[in-house]
Protein backbone atom coordinates (compact mmCIF):
# COMPACT_ATOMS: atom_id res chain seq x y z
CA UNK A 1 0.00 0.00 0.00
CA UNK A 2 1.25 3.47 -0.87
CA UNK A 3 0.69 5.88 1.96
CA UNK A 4 0.39 9.64 2.10
CA UNK A 5 1.22 11.68 5.16
CA UNK A 6 -2.26 11.05 6.61
CA UNK A 7 -1.92 7.31 6.05
CA UNK A 8 -4.30 7.11 3.08
CA UNK A 9 -3.43 5.62 -0.28
CA UNK A 10 -1.66 8.29 -2.32
CA UNK A 11 -1.40 8.57 -6.09
CA UNK A 12 -0.20 11.74 -7.79
CA UNK A 13 -1.53 12.27 -11.31
CA UNK A 14 0.16 14.23 -14.10
CA UNK A 15 -2.63 16.80 -14.23
CA UNK A 16 -1.60 20.28 -13.18
CA UNK A 17 2.16 19.71 -13.16
CA UNK A 18 3.12 21.62 -16.30
CA UNK A 19 2.29 25.12 -14.99
CA UNK A 20 4.88 24.52 -12.26
CA UNK A 21 7.56 24.95 -14.93
CA UNK A 22 6.70 28.65 -14.82
CA UNK A 23 7.88 28.77 -11.21
CA UNK A 24 11.34 27.68 -12.38
CA UNK A 25 11.48 29.83 -15.50
CA UNK A 26 10.18 32.96 -13.76
CA UNK A 27 11.71 32.37 -10.33
CA UNK A 28 15.19 32.88 -8.96
CA UNK A 29 16.38 29.31 -9.45
CA UNK A 30 20.08 28.98 -8.57
CA UNK A 31 21.98 25.69 -8.61
CA UNK A 32 25.54 24.42 -8.18
CA UNK A 33 26.52 21.22 -9.98
CA UNK A 34 29.92 19.57 -9.61
CA UNK A 35 31.13 16.57 -11.55
CA UNK A 36 31.51 15.13 -15.01
CA UNK A 37 31.57 16.50 -18.54
CA UNK A 38 31.92 13.87 -21.28
CA UNK A 39 32.04 13.71 -25.04
CA UNK A 40 29.52 11.01 -26.00
CA UNK A 41 30.44 8.95 -29.07
CA UNK A 42 27.04 7.52 -30.01
CA UNK A 43 25.96 4.99 -32.63
CA UNK A 44 22.44 3.67 -33.28
CA UNK A 45 21.96 -0.01 -34.22
CA UNK A 46 18.95 -2.27 -34.72
CA UNK A 47 19.84 -4.05 -31.47
CA UNK A 48 22.56 -4.09 -28.83
CA UNK A 49 25.46 -6.47 -29.56
CA UNK A 50 25.95 -9.64 -27.55
CA UNK A 51 29.34 -10.29 -25.87
CA UNK A 52 31.97 -10.86 -28.55
CA UNK A 53 29.61 -9.94 -31.38
CA UNK A 54 30.07 -7.32 -34.11
CA UNK A 55 26.96 -5.72 -35.64
CA UNK A 56 26.39 -2.92 -38.13
CA UNK A 57 25.39 0.50 -36.86
CA UNK A 58 24.46 3.87 -38.25
CA UNK A 59 26.64 7.01 -38.50
CA UNK A 60 28.81 7.80 -35.47
CA UNK A 61 27.69 10.98 -33.69
CA UNK A 62 29.65 13.12 -31.25
CA UNK A 63 27.28 14.56 -28.66
CA UNK A 64 27.83 16.52 -25.41
CA UNK A 65 27.25 14.51 -22.22
CA UNK A 66 28.49 13.60 -18.75
CA UNK A 67 25.97 13.03 -15.99
CA UNK A 68 26.71 16.28 -14.17
CA UNK A 69 26.90 18.35 -17.34
CA UNK A 70 23.61 16.83 -18.49
CA UNK A 71 21.95 17.69 -15.19
CA UNK A 72 23.29 21.24 -15.35
CA UNK A 73 22.12 21.68 -18.95
CA UNK A 74 18.65 20.32 -18.20
CA UNK A 75 18.25 22.74 -15.28
CA UNK A 76 19.53 25.71 -17.27
CA UNK A 77 17.21 25.02 -20.21
CA UNK A 78 14.30 25.17 -17.78
CA UNK A 79 15.40 28.67 -16.77
CA UNK A 80 17.62 28.08 -13.73
CA UNK A 81 20.95 29.85 -13.21
CA UNK A 82 23.47 27.01 -12.98
CA UNK A 83 27.14 27.19 -11.99
CA UNK A 84 29.09 24.19 -13.32
CA UNK A 85 32.16 22.91 -11.46
CA UNK A 86 34.55 20.26 -12.74
CA UNK A 87 37.39 19.83 -15.20
CA UNK A 88 37.99 19.42 -18.93
CA UNK A 89 41.21 18.46 -20.71
CA UNK A 90 43.25 20.26 -23.35
CA UNK A 91 41.85 18.23 -26.26
CA UNK A 92 39.37 19.32 -28.94
CA UNK A 93 36.49 17.92 -26.87
CA UNK A 94 37.02 20.53 -24.13
CA UNK A 95 35.85 23.47 -26.26
CA UNK A 96 33.05 21.32 -27.66
CA UNK A 97 31.74 20.42 -24.18
CA UNK A 98 31.96 23.90 -22.70
CA UNK A 99 30.41 25.46 -25.79
CA UNK A 100 27.32 23.28 -25.56
CA UNK A 101 26.95 24.01 -21.83
CA UNK A 102 27.14 27.72 -22.55
CA UNK A 103 24.56 27.34 -25.30
CA UNK A 104 22.25 25.77 -22.72
CA UNK A 105 22.80 28.76 -20.42
CA UNK A 106 25.22 27.18 -17.92
CA UNK A 107 27.94 29.31 -16.29
CA UNK A 108 31.23 27.47 -16.96
CA UNK A 109 33.60 30.16 -15.68
CA UNK A 110 34.63 28.01 -12.69
CA UNK A 111 35.55 24.89 -14.72
CA UNK A 112 39.21 23.81 -14.59
CA UNK A 113 41.30 23.35 -17.76
CA UNK A 114 43.86 20.56 -17.28
CA UNK A 115 46.32 18.68 -19.49
CA UNK A 116 45.20 15.38 -20.99
CA UNK A 117 41.92 14.02 -22.32
CA UNK A 118 38.47 15.21 -21.36
CA UNK A 119 35.93 12.65 -20.17
CA UNK A 120 34.40 10.43 -22.84
CA UNK A 121 31.71 7.76 -23.21
CA UNK A 122 30.98 5.22 -25.93
CA UNK A 123 27.21 4.64 -26.32
CA UNK A 124 25.24 2.14 -28.36
CA UNK A 125 21.49 2.77 -28.78
CA UNK A 126 19.02 0.18 -30.15
CA UNK A 127 15.83 0.75 -32.16
CA UNK A 128 13.76 0.71 -28.96
CA UNK A 129 15.77 3.50 -27.34
CA UNK A 130 17.65 1.26 -24.88
CA UNK A 131 21.39 1.81 -24.53
CA UNK A 132 24.72 0.56 -23.22
CA UNK A 133 27.39 3.00 -22.03
CA UNK A 134 31.16 2.68 -21.38
CA UNK A 135 32.71 5.58 -19.45
CA UNK A 136 36.32 6.83 -19.54
CA UNK A 137 36.86 9.43 -16.79
CA UNK A 138 39.70 11.49 -18.29
CA UNK A 139 39.85 14.94 -16.66
CA UNK A 140 36.84 14.11 -14.48
CA UNK A 141 39.15 11.94 -12.34
CA UNK A 142 41.28 15.01 -11.56
CA UNK A 143 38.56 17.05 -9.81
CA UNK A 144 40.24 17.27 -6.41
CA UNK A 145 39.37 18.12 -2.83
CA UNK A 146 41.69 21.14 -3.13
CA UNK A 147 39.63 22.42 -6.05
CA UNK A 148 36.48 22.10 -3.91
CA UNK A 149 38.09 24.15 -1.15
CA UNK A 150 39.26 26.80 -3.63
CA UNK A 151 35.73 27.00 -5.10
CA UNK A 152 33.87 26.97 -1.77
CA UNK A 153 32.53 30.53 -1.98
CA UNK A 154 31.09 30.00 -5.46
CA UNK A 155 29.85 26.48 -4.71
CA UNK A 156 27.85 27.62 -1.70
CA UNK A 157 26.27 30.64 -3.44
CA UNK A 158 23.18 28.60 -4.42
CA UNK A 159 20.55 26.87 -2.25
CA UNK A 160 20.91 23.46 -3.97
CA UNK A 161 23.85 21.22 -4.96
CA UNK A 162 23.74 18.38 -7.49
CA UNK A 163 26.15 15.47 -7.08
CA UNK A 164 26.74 12.19 -8.90
CA UNK A 165 29.61 9.70 -8.68
CA UNK A 166 31.61 10.30 -11.86
CA UNK A 167 34.14 12.27 -9.78
CA UNK A 168 36.57 10.92 -7.14
CA UNK A 169 34.67 9.79 -4.04
CA UNK A 170 36.82 11.90 -1.69
CA UNK A 171 35.92 14.97 -3.70
CA UNK A 172 32.22 14.13 -3.72
CA UNK A 173 32.20 13.56 0.04
CA UNK A 174 34.01 16.80 0.83
CA UNK A 175 31.79 18.82 -1.47
CA UNK A 176 28.68 17.31 0.15
CA UNK A 177 30.01 18.18 3.62
CA UNK A 178 30.90 21.78 2.79
CA UNK A 179 27.60 22.49 1.05
CA UNK A 180 25.43 20.68 3.62
CA UNK A 181 27.08 22.57 6.46
CA UNK A 182 26.50 25.81 4.54
CA UNK A 183 22.76 25.09 4.65
CA UNK A 184 22.32 23.91 1.06
CA UNK A 185 20.12 21.00 0.04
CA UNK A 186 22.38 18.27 -1.36
CA UNK A 187 20.81 15.98 -3.96
CA UNK A 188 22.89 12.84 -4.59
CA UNK A 189 22.44 10.69 -7.68
CA UNK A 190 24.05 7.33 -6.81
CA UNK A 191 25.26 6.83 -10.38
CA UNK A 192 27.43 5.19 -11.56
CA UNK A 193 26.02 2.97 -8.84
CA UNK A 194 27.96 2.33 -5.62
CA UNK A 195 26.30 -0.07 -3.17
CA UNK A 196 28.51 0.87 -0.20
CA UNK A 197 28.22 4.64 0.14
CA UNK A 198 30.58 6.24 2.66
CA UNK A 199 28.90 7.12 5.95
CA UNK A 200 30.03 10.75 5.64
CA UNK A 201 28.34 11.04 2.24
CA UNK A 202 25.07 9.61 3.55
CA UNK A 203 25.27 12.01 6.49
CA UNK A 204 25.69 15.09 4.31
CA UNK A 205 23.38 14.21 1.39
CA UNK A 206 19.79 15.34 2.00
CA UNK A 207 18.02 13.55 -0.87
CA UNK A 208 18.94 10.38 -2.77
CA UNK A 209 18.03 9.62 -6.39
CA UNK A 210 18.29 5.99 -7.59
CA UNK A 211 16.44 3.65 -9.92
CA UNK A 212 14.52 0.59 -8.72
CA UNK A 213 17.38 -1.88 -9.23
CA UNK A 214 19.86 0.37 -7.44
CA UNK A 215 17.40 0.81 -4.55
CA UNK A 216 17.03 -2.98 -4.22
CA UNK A 217 20.81 -3.48 -4.13
CA UNK A 218 21.34 -0.62 -1.72
CA UNK A 219 18.73 -1.85 0.78
CA UNK A 220 19.26 -5.59 0.10
CA UNK A 221 15.66 -6.04 -1.06
CA UNK A 222 14.69 -8.93 -3.33
CA UNK A 223 13.51 -7.80 -6.75
CA UNK A 224 9.84 -8.66 -7.42
CA UNK A 225 8.67 -11.38 -9.78
CA UNK A 226 7.81 -10.17 -13.30
CA UNK A 227 9.29 -6.75 -12.45
CA UNK A 228 6.08 -5.84 -10.59
CA UNK A 229 7.66 -2.92 -8.74
CA UNK A 230 4.33 -1.24 -8.03
CA UNK A 231 3.25 -4.32 -6.11
CA UNK A 232 5.91 -4.21 -3.42
CA UNK A 233 5.43 -2.61 0.02
CA UNK A 234 6.75 0.88 -0.65
CA UNK A 235 5.93 2.11 2.84
CA UNK A 236 8.35 -0.48 4.17
CA UNK A 237 10.90 0.59 1.54
CA UNK A 238 10.54 4.18 2.75
CA UNK A 239 11.18 3.08 6.33
CA UNK A 240 14.19 1.03 5.28
CA UNK A 241 15.52 4.04 3.40
CA UNK A 242 15.20 6.05 6.61
CA UNK A 243 17.16 3.41 8.51
CA UNK A 244 19.79 3.47 5.78
CA UNK A 245 20.20 7.21 6.35
CA UNK A 246 17.97 9.05 3.89
CA UNK A 247 14.76 10.67 5.09
CA UNK A 248 13.97 11.67 1.51
CA UNK A 249 14.61 9.77 -1.72
CA UNK A 250 13.22 9.37 -5.23
CA UNK A 251 13.22 5.94 -6.87
CA UNK A 252 12.67 5.99 -10.64
CA UNK A 253 10.67 3.10 -12.14
CA UNK A 254 10.99 3.60 -15.90
CA UNK A 255 7.60 3.44 -17.60
CA UNK A 256 5.92 3.17 -14.18
CA UNK A 257 7.09 6.64 -13.18
CA UNK A 258 8.71 6.99 -9.78
CA UNK A 259 8.20 6.73 -6.05
CA UNK A 260 8.86 9.69 -3.79
CA UNK A 261 9.91 8.57 -0.31
CA UNK A 262 9.56 11.27 2.30
CA UNK A 263 9.83 10.84 6.07
CA UNK A 264 8.84 7.18 5.93
CA UNK A 265 5.92 7.62 3.50
CA UNK A 266 5.70 6.76 -0.20
CA UNK A 267 3.89 8.54 -3.03
CA UNK A 268 3.62 7.28 -6.60
CA UNK A 269 4.13 9.68 -9.50
CA UNK A 270 3.09 8.63 -13.00
CA UNK A 271 5.29 8.68 -16.06
CA UNK A 272 4.08 10.49 -19.15
CA UNK A 273 3.25 8.51 -22.28
CA UNK A 274 5.74 8.97 -25.12
CA UNK A 275 7.25 7.06 -28.04
CA UNK A 276 10.88 6.75 -26.95
CA UNK A 277 13.58 7.39 -29.52
CA UNK A 278 16.63 7.38 -27.20
CA UNK A 279 16.63 7.15 -23.40
CA UNK A 280 20.24 8.36 -23.07
CA UNK A 281 20.36 11.18 -20.52
CA UNK A 282 16.70 10.92 -19.47
CA UNK A 283 17.64 10.17 -15.88
CA UNK A 284 19.89 13.22 -15.88
CA UNK A 285 17.03 15.37 -17.24
CA UNK A 286 14.92 14.10 -14.34
CA UNK A 287 17.67 14.95 -11.86
CA UNK A 288 18.13 18.41 -13.36
CA UNK A 289 14.41 19.04 -12.92
CA UNK A 290 14.55 18.02 -9.27
CA UNK A 291 17.42 20.45 -8.73
CA UNK A 292 15.59 23.29 -10.47
CA UNK A 293 12.35 22.67 -8.60
CA UNK A 294 14.00 22.38 -5.21
CA UNK A 295 15.90 25.62 -5.80
CA UNK A 296 12.64 27.60 -6.03
CA UNK A 297 11.03 25.86 -3.05
CA UNK A 298 8.80 23.28 -4.75
CA UNK A 299 7.87 20.16 -2.80
CA UNK A 300 9.86 17.06 -3.74
CA UNK A 301 6.77 15.30 -5.11
CA UNK A 302 6.00 18.26 -7.38
CA UNK A 303 9.60 18.27 -8.59
CA UNK A 304 9.17 14.59 -9.48
CA UNK A 305 5.93 15.32 -11.35
CA UNK A 306 7.75 17.89 -13.44
CA UNK A 307 10.64 15.50 -13.91
CA UNK A 308 8.33 13.02 -15.61
CA UNK A 309 7.54 15.57 -18.31
CA UNK A 310 11.09 16.83 -18.74
CA UNK A 311 12.63 13.35 -18.98
CA UNK A 312 9.77 12.20 -21.21
CA UNK A 313 10.48 15.05 -23.61
CA UNK A 314 14.18 14.11 -23.62
CA UNK A 315 13.35 10.54 -24.67
CA UNK A 316 11.83 11.83 -27.92
CA UNK A 317 15.22 13.06 -29.22
CA UNK A 318 18.68 11.55 -29.77
CA UNK A 319 21.47 12.09 -27.27
CA UNK A 320 21.47 13.64 -23.82
CA UNK A 321 21.85 17.44 -23.80
CA UNK A 322 20.87 17.60 -27.46
CA UNK A 323 17.40 16.27 -26.59
CA UNK A 324 16.61 18.57 -23.65
CA UNK A 325 13.81 21.10 -23.99
CA UNK A 326 13.02 24.52 -22.61
CA UNK A 327 10.02 25.08 -20.34
CA UNK A 328 8.09 26.44 -23.32
CA UNK A 329 8.92 23.47 -25.57
CA UNK A 330 7.93 20.95 -22.91
CA UNK A 331 4.66 22.72 -22.13
CA UNK A 332 3.79 22.88 -25.83
CA UNK A 333 4.61 19.19 -26.34
CA UNK A 334 2.45 17.90 -23.46
CA UNK A 335 -0.25 20.53 -22.96
CA UNK A 336 -2.90 18.42 -24.73
CA UNK A 337 -1.94 15.13 -23.03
Amino acid sequence: MLESRDGQRAHVSERGALPLLDAIRDGNARISVIGSMNADYTVVASRLPKPGETINGGPLQLLPGGKSANQAAASARLGAHVNMFGAVGDDSNAKFLLGHLQDAGVDVSHVLHLSGASGTTVITVDEHGENTIVYSAGSNAKVSVEYVHESQKELTSAPVLGLCLESPMKTVCECARICHEAGMQVLLNDSPFVDHLPDELIKHADILLVNEHEMAQLLHIDEPDNDDWLGIDWSEVARQMQRFGFERAVVTLGADGCMVLDQGHATQVDAVTIDAVDTTGCGDAFMGTLLAGLSVGLELVDCARLGSYVSGYAATGVGAQASYGTAEQIQERFQTQ
